[in-house]
């Protein structure tokens, strides 16, 4: 099998191609000393390589227009230019000066290809490294470290993101720039992303319907996955991670390769966790989870545009901790038998670029199809649904000059949810969704330092459904067929004053249709009988956002504030109503609400003592409605900080690292109606990273230690807390990643 593997990326790294564009150049230092090493990327070609010992790099097959060419260097600040390609030999070099605090990077997910400073719509990025390092089984909780992000979490298995107080679907999630559709409107169901292929997460807080329609009201995350091998390369990475409180094991393993047209790779992984155990040691039942995940791309880029396809397969196995499974569990265990999600998921993706003179043209589309089981105890599956989704997108990005950009372009959706072998809860009816979206996107610079960016955005949105269950029984649905229009847009303004500090500030319009669940659901969900309401309205979302960034060469500092308005926003509470069996119904509503908040943070690097970093952030946000009420699932007060130290080497020890962090969360006593308050509590952890060598062979390994002091402590966020359990106890992590080449 390797050897099939490696013929199949041998064959097309000998393609011969006619001479085309390139670009080609020399990085140094501020001494013109060569950086050997230093990557070289086209974040719109999906193309990169990387210096030489001369520190020179050449990329060919390049089309004509205006690109961006990034130039990184670990240390090193990056070096982001924008340059005219309109001859065969373009010659750009890049001069990178020593930034011990990381800078700026190259962010796709706020509509244009540009660096984080340049967008008026702020974007944070956590890049793999950080999500690996975090020690913990929960891939959700390692985007946490962004202030502003929280997770509903059902244990270790099951996590939902929170952005600034809104989650569900007031949060669209998406796997590199495809939104992902996976029955994601309850906190019991997984966000449906793994960590195997990715390369960063961008996250937006705040409103970007303008950008993406529906489900963008609070905020996106965007999974972006890795950056395709350098040219004429062929890389691979094996890593094994084991998590001490879940018995649990990670393991992937992944190979990439580039020629001057062709690319491609996969990535293959298994996951498998028992229950965790609480602080003070005690397992909580059926919180097991088991998964698999196999990502696989390929791509050409030539002098016409770019063009990828990419799959992404997703099987989860996610037990569900319910009062109904408490007594039946006897025993820590990791299968899954009982009570558990059967989770299973297919994306394909294309997603093209072409390039007509100045113009530039996206075209992108993708199919996915998401197998939702409930196993309980039957023989057969409780729930069984299918929901198959085709998205579209067609984007013109017309000439451009350093001043001005203007994008037109449409995006569509449509979906049909299907229940499936007749099974004895159809807690949704059939239903077909359908969306298309029109949007116009300008940017403009002033003065060199003062950039305005806005659009507009109009959306028509159809739900039908189809009648399910006996007329004039209890359970039965009529049909509904719903029609929604809406006019978005936004408008912000980015200041440069001095190359160091930006002051940011941005207004935009959001909005989402109610979903399916909030519509037509009529029956058990989890412990809970729910029943929809096919009145609600669309919710309508008004954000201002503040902020400015400082980034000197020791010392950066953020500081961000936000007000969220949104007319019908919609909820779930419980009423006095009981169904037949005595079980508390919940009906969806709808109020008007605010939220309003912000985060800080500040990065220290003591110029005396260079190998020694220091962290804190905070954030926090209050939500309540027109009465003066809570709002349900926001969290509390946080404060993260943390002390790094780092060599380049010590022995045999290569960028040796070791890092003390503590999270501190207030008393939450602002529960909603619906909620009790909690207590405040603090976590202490510490992890050791380094590279070392055996022979030849690189490798890196990583020791992290959660929740060092076991404690005992209750999220305000946990779905669990209403039935005692705990959050995780102390977890001690061990990673263990064998990158590999060849040429």
């Amino acid at each position: 099998m390797k050897k099939i593997v490696l013929v199949f990326f041998a064959l097309f790294l000998f393609i011969k191609v006619n001479a085309q564009n390139q670009i080609k150049g020399k990085v140094t230092d501020i001494n013109d000393d060569p950086l050997i090493g230093a990557s070289v990327s086209l974040p719109e070609l999906n193309k990169g390589t990387v210096t030489n010992q001369a520190g020179e790099y050449l990329i060919s097959n390049i089309p004509n227009g205006k690109i961006k060419i990034q130039f990184s260097f670990l240390g090193y600040s990056t070096n982001i230019k924008t340059i005219e390609i309109s001859q065969k030999e373009n010659i750009v070099d890049a001069s990178l000066t020593i930034s011990v605090i990381q800078s700026q990077e190259v962010v796709v997910t706020g509509g244009y290809v540009s660096s984080q400073h340049e967008n008026a719509v702020k974007i944070d990025v956590l890049k793999s490294k950080d999500i690996a390092l975090s020690g913990t089984p929960n891939f959700m909780e390692s985007l946490t470290q962004i202030p502003g992000v929280d997770m509903i979490a059902k244990g270790q298995g099951v996590s939902k993101p929170v952005i600034r107080g809104l989650s569900m679907n007031d949060v669209l999630v998406m796997n590199n720039g495809v939104r992902i559709e996976n029955y994601q409107f309850s906190e019991d169901h997984p966000i449906g992303i793994d960590d195997n292929d990715v390369e960063r997460v961008e996250i937006i807080k705040g409103p970007a319907s303008l950008l993406y329609g529906s489900d963008a009201i609070g905020g996106v995350i965007n999974f972006i996955k890795e950056k395709p091998a350098p040219v004429g390369k062929i890389l691979g990475n094996y890593r094994t991670q084991f998590h001490s409180n879940t018995l649990g094991m990670n393991n992937s393993i992944g190979l990439k390769g580039a020629s001057k047209n062709l690319f491609g790779g996969f990535h293959f992984g298994t996951k498998t966790h028992a229950d965790y155990l609480q602080g003070g040691g005690e397992y909580v039942p059926n919180s097991r989870f088991n998964e698999m995940t196999l990502n696989a791309n390929t791509g050409y880029t030539g002098k016409i545009g770019t063009f990828k396809l990419f799959y992404d397969y997703f099987k989860q196995n996610l037990g569900m901790t319910v009062p109904a499974v408490e007594p039946l569990i006897t025993e820590r265990g990791r299968k899954n038998e009982i009570w558990y999600q059967d989770l299973d998921h297919q994306l394909l993706s294309s997603q093209n670029r072409l390039f007509f003179g100045n113009f530039k043209w996206d075209i992108n589309a993708s199919y996915q199809t998401a197998l939702r089981k409930l196993q309980t105890t039957l023989d057969v599956p409780f729930v069984e649904m299918r929901l198959n989704t085709m998205t579209y997108e067609s984007k013109l990005y017309f000439p451009s000059n350093n001043k001005s950009e203007y994008i037109i372009g449409l995006q569509g959706m449509s979906q049909k949810n299907r229940n499936l072998n007749d099974r004895d809860s159809q807690f949704l009816p059939d239903a077909n969704v359908n969306n298309i979206g029109f949007l116009g996107l300008a940017r403009y610079t002033f003065f060199e330092t003062l950039k305005l960016q806005g659009g507009l955005r109009f959306d028509i949105y159809n739900t039908k459904t189809y009648a399910l269950g006996t007329k004039d029984s209890n359970s039965y649905q009529a049909p509904v067929n719903k029609n929604y229009s809406n006019l978005n847009g936004s408008i912000g303004a980015t200041y440069s004053a001095n190359g160091k500090t930006m002051f940011r500030v941005n207004f935009a319009k959001g909005y989402r249709v109610p979903n399916l669940s909030e519509l037509t659901s009529n029956g058990f969900h989890s412990s809970r009988y729910e029943i929809g309401n096919e009145n609600l309205s669309p919710e309508n979302s008004f954000e201002t956002d503040l902020s400015m960034h400082y980034h000197g060469e020791f010392l950066s500092f953020d500081l961000a504030g936000f007000y969220n308005e949104i007319n019908n926003y919609i909820y779930i509470s419980p009423t006095t109503d009981t169904n037949s069996t005595g079980v508390t119904i919940y009906r969806y509503s709808q109020t008007n609400a605010k939220l309003y908040g912000g985060e800080t943070g500040i990065h220290f690097h003591p110029q005396a003592m260079p190998w020694m970093h220091i962290e804190g952030t905070y954030s926090m946000v209050i939500g309540k409605d027109d009465d003066g009420n809570y709002l349900v699932y926001i969290p509390a007060q946080k404060f993260r900080y943390e002390i790094r130290v780092g060599r380049d080497q010590i022995g045999f020890l290569q960028k040796p690292s070791i890092k003390l962090s503590a999270l501190t969360a207030l008393k939450q006593n602002h529960p909603s109606l619906y909620e009790t308050a909690t207590d405040g509590y603090t976590l202490v952890n510490l992890s050791v990273n380094t590279n070392f060598q055996i022979t030849r062979q690189t490798l890196n390994l990583s020791l992290s230690i959660n929740n060092i002091f076991d404690t005992q402590y209750f999220d305000h966020l946990s779905t669990l807390k209403s039935l005692g359990y705990y959050n995780q106890g102390r977890n001690i992590s061990i990673s263990l990643m064998l990158p590999f080449g060849l040429k």
